[in-house]
């Protein structure tokens, strides 16, 4: 097996394309806001990328057949140009190495399908809960940066302070090599839970700059359940120790 594999399923003829990057990452915002959008978009797969920098397992679905890990392009037609490609998947590459040859070889693919801008999904973990997260930014040109400011994405001197890593930053960097406008959306999150909220929130500025609508219901319900969690561990918590607790704990120690 070669380093990369990818398999085309179809080669489809797309306009303009504008691409969307979502993989597991902090608070998996990115993951859960581009799948989300796929799936209210119905995407159609087109393409999946198999890889050595993947870790060595498959999964085992819920009817008992096993998928080996990898990521999948999918793509919406929208009828005006602008179409957009999704690029989900299980995990990003495992090494440095891998990072960097996954993401230029997503490029190269992406050049080859007329993509000329790239839009990036990710989490900006805070180590606290965050009740109304802001989405911060990055981007390659200054006029990017003034046209994610208009919808409400947040340029903060230092943030994130210490840069933006893997393939929501990597993507960035290496699409400047092959001429491509691109920006990093990132939700604010505590890092400690998938956050429906903060992928929501993200969504919130790609769908204005996208101009398409698509229903918030599901992760808004996926925010409630969440927030129920955390609001029982905050009782537990704040609940204070008896003496038969401390003697519980000290006889386990």
């Amino acid at each position: 097996m070669e380093n990369i594999l990818i398999r085309y399923l179809e080669r489809p003829k797309l306009e303009d394309p504008i691409f969307v990057e979502g993989l597991p990452g902090i608070g998996n915002v990115g993951k859960l806001a581009a799948e989300h959008m796929k799936d209210e978009l119905k995407a159609v797969k087109f393409a999946e990328i198999f890889s050595k920098y993947f870790p060595p397992q498959v999964l085992v679905q819920d009817d008992g057949q096993i998928k080996l890990v990898n990521n999948e392009m999918a793509y919406v037609k929208r009828g005006k140009g602008k179409d957009i490609i999704f690029l989900t998947g299980d995990y990003q590459g495992l090494t440095p190495e891998g990072q960097y040859e996954l993401s230029d070889f997503i490029l190269q693919e992406l050049k080859g399908l007329g993509v000329r801008r790239v839009f990036t999904l990710g989490g900006y973990g805070l180590g606290r809960m965050v009740t109304k997260p802001r989405v911060l930014g990055a981007a390659t040109d200054a006029a990017l940066v003034k046209d994610m400011e208009k919808v409400g994405v947040v340029f903060s001197r230092g943030e994130p302070g210490a840069g933006i890593v893997g393939a929501s930053g990597l993507m960035l960097g290496l699409g400047r090599l092959y001429d491509m406008e691109a920006v990093c959306l990132m939700g604010e999150t505590s890092g400690y839970f998938v956050d429906p909220k903060s992928a929501q929130a993200v969504l919130e500025v790609l769908t204005k700059v996208l101009d398409v609508e698509i229903s918030f219901t599901e992760l808004e319900s996926k925010a409630k359940q969440i927030d129920a969690i955390t609001s029982k561990l905050r009782d537990i918590e704040a609940t204070p120790e008896t003496p038969e607790k401390r003697e519980d704990l000290g006889y386990i120690g």
